[in-house]
This record gives C-alpha cells, structure tokens and sequence, in this order.
C-alpha cells in the first residue's frame, strides 16, 4: 500500500488522538494522562518505551540494516489558559489548554510511529521517537543531561510545528536560523515607600519602572543593528497597594528575544545591555534593583544537509512548488537544545484557515487548527525519515 493511503486510512484515528489530547490538556512535567496514552499506543505497536525527564516517552525503532539513528521529536505540554473555543473536544481541565498545537504534534507522531513500524525493510538505522514534556519552559534540557541523545547515539534529528500564521497547505522549511533564542528576566525595582501627598519623602520605584520600561528599548533600536532581530518585552509589572501610597517596591518581568548566538561573548550582547540601562535607570531614580535572568533557549539553527532532506519530502507531499516557502519567527522553541548539538531540522506546516477560524496566533484561548493538515504532517515525518536513511544509502555508494 502506498504511504499516502495508508495515511489517508488513519485519518480518523488521527483526528480522534488529536482531539483527545486537546480535551485533556496537562502543564509541563504533569502529563501523566497523556505520557500512559502515548505509552499504550507505541507498546501496542511492539515498541519498548522508556521515561525520561518524569513525564517523556521515549521508544526506538530499529530498521533491518544497521546504519545511522535518526530522531524524531514531539511536544506534550498545554498552556496555563482558559480556553474560548465553542467545540465538542474544547479542554474539560479548567484553566489549562492545548494553545499551542502540541496535542496535533503528538497524534501526528503516533501515526508516523504506526506508519513506520511497517516499513523497516526501508530503514537502515533506527528511529528514536521522542515526546518531550515542558516544551514551554526549556524542558528539552532535562531530556538531553538524561541522556536522549545516547543510547542509541543519534545523528540527526527533525521536529515539526504546526503553524496558524501560515495558511494551510503551505510549510516552512528555511536553513539557517529559523526561530529566536530567549531569555525571561524577573526584575525588583526598590525605593522607599510613603504618602503620594508628599512624594519628595519618599522614593517612588514606579518612576523608575516606567522610565526602565521605555529606555530599554532603545536597546533593540539603537545600540543592535536592525538586521539583527531583537526584541525587549515586559509582560507583567506588579507593585503598590492603593492610590495614595507609594509603594516599597516594584516588580516587573518579561523576555529578551533574538534570532542569533547571544550570551556574553557575543556582538550584541541584548541581555548584558538591558542589565546595564536597567541598573543605570534605577541609579539615576534612587532605587536599587535585583535582577534574575534565566536563559531559557538558544537560537534554532536548521542544518542546511537536513533542511535538503525536509525539502526532498516536501515536493512528494505537497502537489504545487508554491507550498514550500521560507519561514522565520523570533518566538522560541527548546528543539534547539536538540539541534545545537546534532544536525537538525525543524519545520513550520501551516493549519492557518480564516473560513475555519484557525488563524488566531498561538497562545491565544480561541487557537485552534485546521485538522485537515494533520496527514500532511503525518506524510512529513515519514517521508523524511525515509529520505533521510535513504540520503545516506547514496552517500555511502559515492
């Protein structure tokens, strides 16, 4: 039977894992529901799983030839958000909700395990299917220090997101760096507290805070070229009691996003800079400051030899050249935890559909997708692994 048959037999079982996952969403490090899900499906499919990082799931494929190992990677994690979508599936835990697409990334995945597993004569190496957990607070770290990586030793790995901002139809495959490096920063901002009435007794650290807030941005406009992307975002401040009181302090966090090497050593240095203004603000202000980054992400950089294999499956997937498209987005993702260290690439399907309403932007509580896409990234994650065992047949003869 050809691949996209098979798919296309699936599909309902494809929708039904999808809306599954969506109607029972978990935060990170708490999806025991959905790791025993993911568990029984690829045990019923003669995988052996093992745990990782609490909640992940971890299964190999071994091909009949022996060869290189080639990674396949998920996300399993919901959003702390209430959901608004008027659907059959929507989130029956309140206040939690798959706003992000990972409940479409693991069904997807499941079927391209099912796909596979009958399909070993074509693989020459092994397939290591990974769902990871707490994909939305650098949760891939704690799977690389517990070995992910090893065990089989792998070579190469590929991810895909799905991608509301993209219409559906398309997918973005793009060598290079391809989404941003992030860091979150909680700042404490502190004066010395009194009565509104007479200010001049007092150190006012919202002053402070909404001078900090505007002068950082010339951070991003002024001292970092403009063909660097950068961006400074603050998005909670917190501080003071009632109207007439001046508050002792005042807090504020947000995040510093940049698509290329940041950290110390490098040019632009974004994080180093903020610290300085900010310190320097708060200087000029009488205030003191306490700030705590945490370095959450590196850019995602997509290996050009990987992107060819993405590329090579796209055109059998996807009917018209114009569906392959470039796409680049300083949001972050801790797929690169995995790419910074093995070839690797990751790729945007697009589920974006105005007549559906699934082209409200991530993160949003009306996200939704266009379910119609899911055999396509299906199709993605099978006929790249595929290319790629086959990729390194042709190499090998050369």
């Amino acid at each position: 039977m050809q691949i996209h048959e098979e798919i296309e037999q699936c599909r309902d079982e494809l929708i039904s894992l999808r809306r599954d996952f969506h109607q029972h969403p978990e935060l990170g490090f708490e999806e025991h529901r959905t790791a025993k899900i993911v568990e029984t499906y690829l045990q019923a499919l003669g995988l052996e799983t093992e745990r990782m990082a609490t909640t992940g799931v971890v299964a190999v494929l071994e091909g009949e030839l022996p060869g290189p190992t080639l990674m396949l990677r998920t996300d399993m994690d919901g959003l702390p958000i209430q959901e608004e979508n008027d659907i059959p599936y929507a989130s029956e835990n309140p206040g939690v909700m798959h706003a992000c697409g990972h409940d479409a990334h693991m069904a997807m995945l499941l079927m391209a395990a099912r796909i596979l597993v009958n399909r070993r004569e074509d693989i020459r190496g092994s397939i290591k299917f990974v769902f990871q957990p707490n994909e939305e607070i650098a949760g891939a770290i704690y799977m690389v220090e517990e070995g992910v990586l090893e065990k089989p030793k792998v070579d190469a790995v590929l991810g895909i997101h799905v991608w509301t901002s993209l219409e559906s139809g398309k997918i973005g495959i793009t060598a290079g760096a391809v989404m941003g490096g992030l860091d979150v920063f909680k700042l404490t901002i502190f004066g010395r507290g009194g009565h509104t009435g007479l200010p001049e007794k007092a150190i006012d650290p919202i002053l402070a805070a909404a001078n900090l807030i505007q002068t950082t941005q010339m951070i991003q406009t002024r001292e970092i070229s403009n063909l660097k992307s950068t961006l400074i975002m603050f998005g909670k401040i917190a501080g003071g009691t009632k109207s007439n009181i001046i508050p002792d302090s005042v807090e504020l966090e947000g995040s510093i996003r940049f698509i290329y090497k940041g950290g110390p050593d490098s040019v632009e240095q974004p994080t180093e800079r903020f610290i300085r203004i900010a310190e320097q603000v708060c200087a000029t202000h009488r205030c003191t400051c306490e700030i705590n980054i945490e370095h959450e992400n590196t850019p995602l950089i997509n290996d050009p030899a990987m992107v060819e294999v993405a590329k090579s499956a796209a055109r059998e997937v996807f009917t018209e050249e114009s569906s392959l498209v470039d796409n680049i987005s300083i949001a972050s993702e801790d797929f690169s935890e995995f790419s910074e260290r093995v070839p690797g690439v990751f790729m945007f399907l697009g589920a974006g559909n105005h007549l559906k309403e699934t082209d409200f932007p991530h993160h949003n509580p009306r996200f939704n997708i266009d379910e119609d896409v899911l055999t396509n990234g299906v199709a993605m994650y099978v006929r790249a692994a595929l290319h790629y065992f086959n990729r390194g047949r042709e190499e090998k003869r050369r």
